[in-house]
């Protein structure tokens, strides 16, 4: 009788000191996560996040794991390391030089992506710090106290300021390197997020349940959102199509076996949460830079600014409509980039496997890519209506700015964590199937 490997979890040493460190180090990042920005203002930054910008707050706050709400030096978590991953992934196919060095060496060609990834978090880092300080100042006008002492001449406190939020950026990714090498392999970053969205939802349901007026109604419908929409993130992502594959037959000393059925599984969403995050930081990006030129002292260009702070904030309807179009426009983007990466007309051609009634090579790339276009439609449209669930909502059900943030995380953020918790499922049971646990067991 069969018995599933998962019993012998905690017996094996290594994985189980694998998950300790991971805990370990996601501990410590969460408790990093509430170390404040240095001269920071917590009441100004109570007052913003309550006030007019709470919900292009909300949006950087899911990038971010829930740091921007504490405004700490993690107030970025690790979206510019995500931003110049995905950079660096969209410019090689584009670039050449680029794509002959990944083809001839993909070893040092995946190298050479990771350090010019590091290179370019960097300065993305610092000048997202800028544009996050100047936005929380400019949702401040009014108040009694300014966020933090800040100014665009580089004084000491602006340095101060900058360097510790940049520092706070690299110290996280850090942490996710640490947990890949040494935790959870290959999930170091994806837990890193998933340790600051899981953080806020129970914070999010106190906040309904000090809801008197309809907390008990409110809990239950934002309840039956959770369920329906885990349920449809796992049957979306789930869904595939097997694509016939003929291989080779093998010589067995002077026999020659017969060719071998087999399938290529094509995936309905092969991009995953990637969409999401780089359609929703380009958009809000015009919300920052309209910070930098809002105090002009020019009419037009100051209106400019206004229209930019009101159509990208998050406010507008104009903003959930690009939101869709985007996720969707990335999820096709993106799955074609990747997809061309791996090469499968070639890599099947070198192994002498075809797909049946078409040519090898080029011809069968080609009849792959028009096959993941067509499963690729469902999945894009799932992304952009789980990234506008909130807006969705709001038309059937209005709630308050305060629990709009829960809506979200019901969304968006769920997709993450059902992701995140899945790859994590496979990597450990990879890992036990490795050591020999997935082995029939005889149960007398």
């Amino acid at each position: 009788m069969r018995r599933s490997a998962w019993r012998f979890l905690f017996l094996s040493a290594d994985i189980r000191n694998r998950l300790l460190i991971s805990i370990l180090l996601l501990i410590i990042y969460r408790l990093v996560a509430h170390v404040p920005v240095p001269g920071v203002n917590r009441e100004a930054i109570a007052g913003v996040l309550g006030g007019q910008g709470q919900t292009l707050f909300g949006l950087l706050d899911l990038l971010s794991g829930g740091t921007v709400s504490n405004f700490s030096v993690l107030a970025m978590g690790v979206y510019p390391y995500i931003t110049a991953q995905i950079i660096i992934q969209l410019v090689t196919p584009i670039i050449p030089a680029l794509q002959r060095r990944m083809e001839e060496d993909p070893r040092e060609g995946r190298k050479w992506m990771e350090k010019w990834t590091y290179y370019l978090a960097v300065p993305m880092a610092a000048l997202n710090a800028i544009g996050q300080i100047r936005l929380f100042q400019q949702y401040a006008v009014g108040q009694e106290a300014s966020v933090l002492n800040y100014q665009l001449g580089m004084n000491i406190s602006t340095a101060t300021t900058i360097l510790s939020m940049t520092a706070g950026t690299m110290f996280a990714i850090w942490l996710g390197e640490l947990i890949s090498e040494f935790g959870i392999r290959n999930q170091g970053l994806s837990l890193i997020i998933f340790a600051g969205i899981v953080s806020r939802i129970p914070s999010n349901l106190g906040r309904i349940l000090v809801d008197q007026e309809q907390r008990g109604s409110l809990l239950i419908f934002v309840v039956f959102i959770m369920i329906a929409t885990i349920f449809a993130i796992v049957f979306v992502q789930e869904g595939r199509r097997n694509v016939p594959v003929m291989y080779p037959g093998r010589r067995v000393g002077h026999r020659m076996s017969m060719p071998v059925k087999g399938t290529l599984p094509l995936m309905v969403n092969m991009a995953g949460m990637i969409p999401l995050i780089f359609a929703q930081s380009l958009l809000t990006f015009p919300a920052v830079v309209a910070q930098f030129i809002v105090g002009s002292s020019n009419t037009t260009v100051q209106n400019i600014a206004i229209w930019l702070q009101n159509t990208f904030g998050g406010i507008s309807n104009t903003y959930w409509v690009l939101y869709f179009l985007f996720v969707v426009g990335f999820t096709f983007f993106y799955t074609d980039v990747l997809f061309a990466q791996q090469n499968y007309g070639e890599n099947l051609k070198r192994s002498g496997a075809q797909v049946p009634g078409v040519t090898k090579g080029v011809a069968t790339q080609r009849y792959l890519t028009r096959v993941l276009r067509r499963i690729t439609l469902p999945g894009a449209l799932f992304l952009g209506l789980v990234a506008v669930m909130p807006f969705l909502v709001g038309l059937v059900w209005p709630v308050g700015g305060q629990n709009t943030g829960l809506l979200l995380v019901s969304s968006a953020g769920l997709l993450i964590v059902v992701g995140v918790i899945r790859d994590v499922y496979r990597s450990i049971e990879a890992e036990l199937k490795l050591r020999g646990y997935d082995q029939a067991l005889l149960v007398r």
